[in-house]
């Protein structure tokens, strides 16, 4: 898919996903990147389209939250769960989890591969769905980000009714695969397309979600085969938002965890206002013993300025599987904090980071005590645990490579 270039990684604080001396430059750089296109896998032209009209959230049942509980989600059936999904014996190490996600995931190029891998590999990952994604082009004019124009966004829409309905096989095969389908929201208004979603308030977050769950029906006239009971959470467009805005939106919707937050190292999800975090790790480099939020762009901004180099791909490549590879062999013999692996369906440097993150699931997911899961799979095994012995996980120091 087309996409308008962008962080796709910034936080509730705009730049706290760089380093502070890096942050200023990244600025910068943005100025002249920002708005050009970057070439994905599908022929299609996105822009996001208003909604119309007032719409009734899908109800989420089979989640619940509020601000002052511990989110809970339905059991994994016993029937058919995975012999890890079990509370520990005392004393017994958790298995090391490893969240592969998504964000957009609209590519099916970038399906055809990522698919038959993961089945190899015993892995499960999570598809981020930017919902526009579901809405052909002709139809965009159903979307209104909050404060923006009907039409627009700042990503593509769905293409052509076959693009779409290819799109839509494709997730089907995933959920029949046990992969998962949370939400990136819509528009992709990051700093720089005011109002960005750093500035939502919870109105506005309402909105984005009550038009994501239009679309994810628009979706199941299609053929889509997604329960909107299973759709539990997200993560936001590059990172930004404000969280005690954010979070009164999600748990309205039953959503119950984000994965937008930035911590220094590998660290244990919490609940902050009624949802789990599951952070993305600032993390080492080796390559350029520098520090970076562990997500595809902040590397490729790290190891170039985000300039286009295919040439390069190789080389951007290995360096960013020696960084995977780092982080969880600190990870693992450290705390054993689920490690969040942040991802597009992306082409940048030549497919270099789609690349890496491939390598990395083909060899990592077969790993003795490992667990390549989605975060309904790890919040169901938290919720087998002593809530005890999982403070405890929580206190242990932050995984640093």
């Amino acid at each position: 898919m087309t996409q308008r270039r962008g962080p796709f990684s910034g936080s509730k604080n705009m730049w706290a996903w760089l380093s502070t001396a890096t942050a200023l430059a990244l600025v910068l750089v943005l100025l002249t990147v920002l708005g050009g296109t970057e070439s994905d896998t599908d022929p299609v032209t996105l822009s996001s389209t208003p909604s119309p009209g007032p719409w009734q959230p899908v109800a989420t049942a089979g989640t619940s939250a509020t601000p002052e509980s511990t989110p809970v989600v339905p059991p994994a059936d016993p029937a058919t769960a995975p012999s890890w999904m079990r509370k520990l014996n005392p004393g017994e190490k958790p298995p090391q989890f490893v969240l592969f996600s998504f964000d957009g995931a609209g590519s099916t190029a970038h399906w055809a591969r990522v698919l038959p891998l993961a089945k190899r590999s015993g892995a499960h990952v999570t598809a981020l769905l930017s919902g526009i994604y579901l809405l052909e082009n002709s139809r965009k004019n159903e979307y209104t980000g909050p404060g923006h124009p009907r039409g627009s966004a700042e990503i593509t829409f769905g293409g052509t009714r076959q693009e779409v309905v290819n799109r839509i096989g494709y997730f089907n095969q995933a959920i029949a695969d046990g992969h998962e389908i949370g939400t990136h929201y819509n528009g992709h208004f990051c700093q720089g397309a005011e109002p960005s979603v750093g500035f939502w308030s919870t109105q506005d977050w309402n909105s984005e979600m009550d038009q994501f769950n239009k679309f994810v029906e628009v979706g199941r006239q299609l053929g889509l085969r997604l329960d909107p009971t299973t759709i539990r959470g997200g993560r936001t467009p590059c990172l930004e938002h404000k969280q005690d805005q954010l979070f009164p939106a999600m748990l309205q919707h039953g959503l119950v965890y984000d994965t937008s937050q930035v911590t220094l190292g590998v660290q244990w999800p919490k609940v902050k206002q009624g949802v789990w975090e599951f952070a993305m790790p600032e993390v080492r480099i080796p390559a350029l013993n520098s520090k970076v939020v562990m997500m595809d762009f902040n590397l490729w901004y790290a190891l170039n300025g985000a300039q286009e180099q295919p040439e390069r791909k190789a080389e951007f490549s290995q360096i960013t599987l020696d960084t995977y590879r780092s982080v969880y062999n600190e990870t693992f013999n450290g705390n054993r904090a689920p490690l969040v692996i942040g991802n597009h369906f992306n082409e940048w440097a030549g497919g270099a980071f789609g690349d890496a993150v491939e390598r990395f699931m083909g060899e990592v997911c077969v790993k003795t005590d490992t667990v390549c899961a989605t975060y309904t799979e790890v919040m169901q095994w938290m919720q087998l645990q002593d809530p005890a012995v999982l403070q405890e996980f929580r206190n242990m120091p932050a995984a640093m490579n």
